[in-house]
């Protein structure tokens, strides 16, 4: 195969085209340089993104027709030679607590100031988008490099304090496009998109005073599409005169598949990747997902999916010990909870129940965790220095029990509900009516959900419909979830949010094409891949 970073730049230059019609109101982000560094990343790279998302479709074959993720025969060398990864900058060794949230300019203002060692800024699950949604979180990302992010609204000003947490920032995966940018005619890769335009703008100042570049990668399903991603970075950093390996990554581990090849896909980055983090909603929608034809993989209701059992511990234990042999940082999983207003009784519960489950991830051996609000910051912080005295634990000696590949597939005990199936359709519909309509982190009943909550209500609805599961019923009955019982609790659910939002602020919520296209998605034949894309065509139509 041809070696893509070979070939020569064409002499010509070739920008990047704008097809929006917004894009006036971006001149200092889109400029001619910027727009031909697009070009350029697009036209190298490109090209080998389609065949590796090619691979994943003839990959997800195989495993409908009965084959199961396993590590590679082919890298058993990789896992068996010993090496580590390089060493993390001084901004990235103490990780403890992490905050995540959209690229709205008060939102990462809030996250930097929260007291958390890191906040990611994270243009994909928990950002809708949309053209201004893309494009003002790059001018934010501009200015903050600047040290000029701050904002004046009517109420109150907000500002960054002297001291910070450090920035990563999360481009959109490799599946997405951006239909607003094109090359030779053809939508650009989203990915190349957000990446391209923030390390262009602000790399080497970033790099002055050691503030980044860094990058959390998201739903990577191979070595060979991390792979993609260190090409990108050495190709990046040679041309915008970034000394190599100034660029660190941390690579979320939310496919199935992913899980099966942590070692590898640290070895590629080996040189721009200081560790791996448990995407845990991600990764139990991509379970659903790639072992969709096998019945035996049947989950039940969500909140019954535990991180402490079955496939859930094995992956966050082997994770651990990956990346703790090869020097890297285990970074474990987000709380979602967020505080309960007028209710001190449920607050205490949902503070509580996060102490816990940090509680677990700081004993388990994690180096951090992720919170969703600024006000988990303090109780994750208490846990992990209580229970981590140093900067992190790649150190400490443990005594663990190998996880074998069988464990990672472990199948979760549990019950399907009525009230699990009602949660699903209600919740997946609110997500995506608030997504279509520009917004990418959403609070519903006390959770912080982003675009894996939509992509678990819907999958487990499809997995459910398509294996015929058995159904607890509220009145005590069990039936099995037919398409006609399915038609019933959804239009029983769509009335309930009809009811208590009003029909005007139904229609006018984007709630119709919400509810179809989570029925679609949810009944169709074969369980589509993402969610998001169907989504993303009718986002500003």
């Amino acid at each position: 195969m041809e070696d893509i970073n070979s070939r020569p730049i064409p002499r010509h230059r070739v920008l990047a085209k704008i097809t929006n019609s917004k894009k006036s109101d971006f001149e200092k982000i889109l400029t001619p340089d910027a727009l031909l560094f697009l070009a350029d990343l697009e036209r190298r790279f490109g090209p080998q993104r389609r065949i590796l998302l090619d691979n994943r479709e003839l990959q997800q074959e195989r495993y409908d027709d009965g084959e199961l993720p396993t590590q590679p025969k082919e890298t058993a060398h990789i896992r068996n030679s010993l090496w580590e990864v390089a060493p993390s900058p001084k901004n990235l060794q103490d990780r403890r607590v992490e905050i995540t949230g959209p690229v709205d300019r008060k939102m990462m203002i809030n996250a930097l100031n929260s007291g958390a060692k890191i906040f990611m800024a994270d243009f994909e699950d928990a950002s809708s988008p949309t053209f201004s949604n893309m494009l003002n979180g790059q001018v934010n990302m501009y200015d903050y490099a600047r040290g000029n992010l701050k904002l004046e609204t009517d109420k109150k000003s907000y500002k960054l304090n002297s001291s910070t947490a450090t920035m990563l920032v999360r481009p959109r995966g490799w599946h997405l496009e951006e239909t607003n940018i094109t090359v030779d005619g053809h939508p650009m890769s989203a990915s190349l998109v957000d990446f391209g335009l923030h390390i262009f703008h602000n790399g080497s100042l970033l790099t002055k005073d050691e503030r980044g570049p860094f990058y959390y990668l998201p739903k990577i399903e191979s070595y060979q599409e991390a792979r993609l991603w260190n090409d990108v970075f050495n190709f990046s950093q040679a041309i915008l005169n970034i000394p190599n390996g100034t660029i660190k990554s941390t690579v979320l581990i939310e496919t199935l598949p992913a899980a099966f090849q942590m070692e590898e896909i640290l070895y590629v980055l080996r040189n721009h990747i200081t560790g791996l983090n448990c995407g845990r909603w991600d990764y139990i929608f991509s379970y659903i997902k790639t072992l969709r034809n096998h019945k035996e993989y049947l989950l039940p209701d969500r909140d019954q999916v535990g991180m402490n059992r079955d496939f859930l511990s094995a992956y966050a234990s082997r994770l651990i010990q990956v990346c703790h042999k090869r020097r890297a940082h285990a970074m474990g999983g987000m709380a979602a909870q967020i505080p309960v207003k007028n209710n001190d009784a449920a607050n205490e519960a949902a503070f509580d129940k996060v102490k816990k489950d940090k509680e677990r991830e700081a004993k388990l051996g994690h180096d951090g965790t992720w919170v969703a609000h600024p006000d988990l910051v303090s109780v994750a912080m208490k846990v992990f220095d209580k229970e981590m005295t140093s900067k992190h634990q790649i150190l400490k000696k443990r005594q663990s029990p190998r996880i074998t590949d069988e464990a990672m597939l472990a199948p979760h005990s549990g019950s399907v509900t009525e009230k699990g199936v009602r949660t699903n359709i209600e919740v997946g519909i609110k997500y995506i009516a608030a997504w279509l309509s520009g917004k990418g982190a959403v609070p519903i009943h006390n959770l912080m959900e982003d675009a894996a909550t939509a992509e678990i209500s819907r999958s487990q609805i499809w997995q459910w419909l398509a294996h015929r599961a058995t159904v607890k019923m509220e009145g005590g009955y069990s039936e099995t979830l037919s398409r006609r019982l399915y038609d019933r609790l959804y239009n029983e659910e769509i009335m309930k949010i009809t009811e208590e939002l009003g029909v005007e602020s139904y229609n006018n919520g984007r709630f119709p094409e919400a509810a179809e296209l989570f029925t679609k998605s949810a009944t169709a034949q074969i369980l589509p891949n993402f969610l998001t894309l169907p989504a993303y065509q009718i986002l500003e139509h």
